[in-house]
């Protein structure tokens, strides 16, 4: 009897496994948030510990995407609702809901357990994040704008763990760029909502300020983003601690700041779904430009001092 094919098939079958896994951590999205980790530690350390910061970048990592398998663990059946989301793994049903579970808890173990070896501190906040993403913002979704109030609560952790993971400590650095991140989430997030606001309403979600495509809901990101930029200058006015940035970084924050501020009227202007297109885009370039800023800014500091 010829049992070669089994073997042959069961590195594929494994290899279709792990593809799958990894389309439910939405590794695009975990790499994108890490990235703010990243910048998080690169302008708070003091001592770089490539040790501390690897810990820091995997296991932020995981923590990520673990929110997003458990996220799509709970929505799995609104996803297969809705044309972005039907493909997944669960709802097409490439991936069962026992592998998923798993998956997603030993990823969010193994992530909390990699902050842990960092401090006790970035632990802690790696674990709030993952509890309020799923537990909180993702049952909210169905109840209205309010998870959008929610879930940028633990969107705008990544950048201060960075600073936690760096300092083991929480003091008015950390609260500066998590208040940045906090504030960014609105604009950014109500530009997709509005790009999928009727893909969004077959499955029950409506994520705009006001439920619908309105005057609104469109003023809301621009009105953050009003709010989002000076907060992002703070440091240059040396009220945030050791959290200090100089005039020649201010400077081409201001001017991107100006530009999303831009991008954001004209969506109030003109409500259409390419303005929001544009400020998605403006609001995913501001963000990296800006922590590409600080931490330049924090490097080469010693070269002007």
């Amino acid at each position: 009897m010829d049992t070669s094919e089994p073997l042959l098939r069961s590195p594929s079958r494994f290899v279709s496994l792990t593809r799958e896994i990894v389309a439910l951590a939405k590794p695009r999205l975990s790499s994108s948030v890490v990235f703010s980790a990243a910048a998080g530690y690169l302008i708070g350390f003091d001592d770089f510990d490539f040790g501390a910061f690897l810990s820091l970048i995997s296991g932020g990592f995981l923590v990520v995407a673990a929110s997003n398998a458990f996220n799509q663990i709970w929505e799995r059946e609104r996803d297969a609702l809705m044309d972005r989301t039907r493909s997944r793994p669960l709802p097409a049903g490439r991936l069962s809901l026992a592998t998923a579970f798993w998956a997603a808890f030993l990823m969010g173990i193994a992530g909390i357990g990699l902050l842990y070896t960092v401090n006790k501190l970035s632990a802690s906040f790696g674990a709030l994040s993952l509890l309020l993403y799923v537990f909180a913002y993702t049952p909210l979704k169905r109840s209205g704008p309010i998870a959008v109030f929610v879930g940028a609560i633990p969107g705008a952790i990544p950048y201060m763990l960075g600073w936690v993971a760096a300092r083991n400590d929480f003091d008015i650095e950390s609260g500066t760029l998590f208040a940045q991140q906090f504030l960014w989430q609105f604009p950014h997030f109500w530009a997709i909502a509005w790009l999928l606001h009727e893909d969004y309403a077959k499955a029950g979600y409506n994520l705009l300020p006001s439920g619908t495509k309105s005057d609104w809901s469109a003023l809301q990101p621009f009105i953050y983003t009003l709010a989002l930029i000076p907060v992002s200058l703070l440091p240059a006015l040396g009220i945030t601690g050791s959290l200090v940035l100089s005039g020649f970084a201010a400077l081409p924050i201001a001017v991107a700041g100006g530009l999303l501020i831009q991008k954001a009227w004209k969506l109030f202007r003109e409500q259409t779904v390419v303005a929001a297109r544009g400020l998605l885009i403006a609001s995913v370039l501001w963000l990296t430009v800006v922590q590409v800023i600080y931490v330049l800014d924090r490097l080469l500091r010693p070269l002007w001092h």
